[in-house]
């Protein structure tokens, strides 16, 4: 039986990893460092946490949900109980990309991220069209990335990636680098940035005297159909006023360079600030 050691059990990302596991073939020993996690982890799963050298005794795979910032400092930490061969996964790719993962050529470093359920889908059921985060009820896709460590090993990462974030429908093997373009690029400079002024462009009309109840039907329901269309979800075509209001609104709101964001510097300085 693979074991796992997973450091950070008791917060909240650590608990939904514990509920998944406990649901595989793994054996999984808990470490939580705070006593508000080791409570969490006992209150709501019925789990006791073990000291960090008795969990990584043996460990196969090395799961670490702890926050970007603690990454490196968690890992310096534990590096040298880890046993040759073992495999550190990590859930996001800010920390590894930015270097923080100690040198040890002979263990392997993974990273599996969710994308999160996706706005269209096929969810039948109440528990997964309000799994929003994913991991619970709803289908998602997962990003993985062997960073270090031979190819043989790309299995077992996804295995433990499709075991955490289950239930998963789709797997993608990208690069770490790659990963950083999906976030904080893609998904959080870009995707959050403009979700946030489509909030402020709601309030605003409301601001104007628009009732807000109409506001938010008017925007989620655009939203929906525009999204539709513009991602391929149905064979649609704008009218000629929206796609004339798209040519005249981009220059207004975007700047000419925006995709700047994606270039390896903007990404690294990005990284930077949230490590």
């Amino acid at each position: 039986m693979t074991k796992i050691a997973l450091f950070g059990a008791g917060g909240k990302m650590g608990v939904r990893l514990s509920r998944n596991l406990a649901n595989t073939e793994f054996e999984t020993a808990h470490v939580e460092v705070s006593d508000i996690g080791k409570e969490r982890l006992k209150t709501e799963l019925g789990f006791d946490c073990q000291p960090p050298e008795v969990a990584l005794k043996d460990a196969d795979v090395i799961v670490l949900a702890v926050p970007d910032t603690a990454i490196g400092k968690v890992t310096a930490g534990i590096i040298d109980q880890v046993k040759p061969g073992a495999m550190i996964v990590c859930l996001d790719a800010a920390a590894p990309f930015a270097g923080h993962l100690p040198i040890r050529d002979d263990v392997t470093y993974f990273v599996s991220h969710p994308c999160h359920p996706p706005i269209y889908n096929d969810e039948s059921t109440e528990a997964g069209r309000k799994d929003y985060f994913g991991g619970i009820a709803a289908q998602q896709g997962i990003v993985n990335a062997l960073m270090q460590g031979p190819e043989a090993d790309y299995a077992l990462g996804e295995a433990v990636g499709k075991a955490i974030y289950a239930p998963v429908a789709r797997s993608h093997r990208v690069t770490v680098e790659q990963m950083a373009l999906l976030e904080p690029g893609l998904s959080e400079t870009v995707c959050a940035s403009l979700l946030d002024i489509m909030r402020e462009a709601m309030d605003e009309v409301v601001a104007r005297g628009v009732p807000k109840e109409a506001a938010r039907d008017f925007l989620l329901g655009h939203m929906n159909i525009l999204g539709a269309v513009i991602f391929g979800e149905v064979d649609g075509v704008f009218s000629d006023a929206c796609n004339k209001a798209i040519e005249f609104g981009k220059p207004v709101l975007m700047r000419d360079d925006w995709k700047r964001v994606f270039e390896p510097d903007e990404i690294a300085a990005s990284i930077e600030r949230i490590t």
